[in-house]
């Protein structure tokens, strides 16, 4: 018996368990969001959600990092990821707030779109033409479910937006990550985050009731709880292999919508879903075949 093919094989399986169940703390995360409702401003949501997350997160952080946990070369890199992480989840959480969470999830996965034309964009990476045309079939894909010919609402622009800042969290976790821990990405993230949407909340703070307070305690626990079975997950499987299993959050999305708001995704939802989800799981697919090409060549 080959015990190290039985190993992986058992660890890939146990990394899309674990990455179903990060992305079904994500999705409850837009339900808390959606249940606080837009009385409340997102970047004060988004500032507890960082605090909550920090204070969760900080004791296993140390004890994997330790002090060296703060050493950095990067800090600027650290700065804008921050910024970008913290723009994308303010919108999301305005989307959340008044679409249903399963066209803001529709939406959110072109995010392996916008990555790699990013990519090419700033990084000068080369995309072939399968990529390309994946590209082009998934926004067709976000056309159709935006409908901006139909039943058009302007937050669907706003939870596309959300998802360029998302890719571009993404391209540059690429860079800090060649020289950077894991974990010190995760914490400067948290604490860069929670002081930049800490500055402003002498303008939008609202003092929440206690309903609204363990709502938004929920929205910490999940968020933390997302990231980190994520980079668990990471650790057990490759991520050609459990990324696409990110596509669960609209099956997670969709059963929330009916289960608590009896909504039902429309057709142009539907359809949009099928097309950005068969692009991106490409996409996901073609680049890490490349990657393989590239590192036997």
């Amino acid at each position: 018996m080959n015990h190290s093919y039985y190993s992986n094989s058992t660890n890939s399986k146990l990394g899309i368990i674990v990455m179903i169940f990060a992305v079904s703390q994500l999705s409850l995360m837009g339900v808390f969001v959606k249940i606080i409702g837009p009385s409340y401003h997102p970047t004060q949501i988004s500032f507890l959600r960082n605090l909550v997350a920090l204070l969760i997160m900080l004791p296993f952080l140390f004890q994997k990092s330790g002090f060296s946990i703060l050493k950095t070369n990067r800090f600027f890199l650290h700065l804008l990821r921050a910024l970008a992480g913290v723009s994308g989840n303010i919108l999301f959480f305005h989307a959340f707030q008044r679409l249903p969470l399963s066209h803001v999830t529709v939406v959110s996965q072109a995010v392996p779109i916008f990555v790699t034309i990013l990519a090419v964009w700033i990084l000068n990476e080369n995309v072939g033409w399968r990529r390309w045309l994946a590209i082009f079939i998934g926004f067709i894909g976000v056309l159709i479910a935006i409908n901006p010919t139909g039943n058009f609402n302007y937050v669907s622009l706003i939870a596309l937006i959300a998802t360029a800042f998302w890719a571009t969290t993404i391209l540059i976790m690429r860079s800090l990550g060649s020289s950077e821990s894991p974990y010190s990405v995760v914490f400067y993230f948290m604490l860069i985050g929670t002081v930049i949407t800490g500055i402003f909340q002498p303008w939008v703070w609202q003092s929440p009731d206690l309903k609204v307070l363990i709502l938004l305690f929920g929205v910490g626990v999940t968020g933390a709880l997302g990231q980190l079975l994520m980079s668990y997950a990471l650790k057990l499987a490759e991520a050609s292999i459990i990324s696409p299993f990110n596509y669960t959050g609209i099956i997670w999305a969709i059963g929330f919508d009916v289960a608590i708001w009896n909504i039902l995704p429309n057709l142009t939802t539907c359809l949009g879903a099928i097309l950005i989800t068969v692009a991106g799981i490409y996409i996901f697919r073609r680049e890490a075949y490349v990657r393989l090409v590239k590192k036997k060549g």
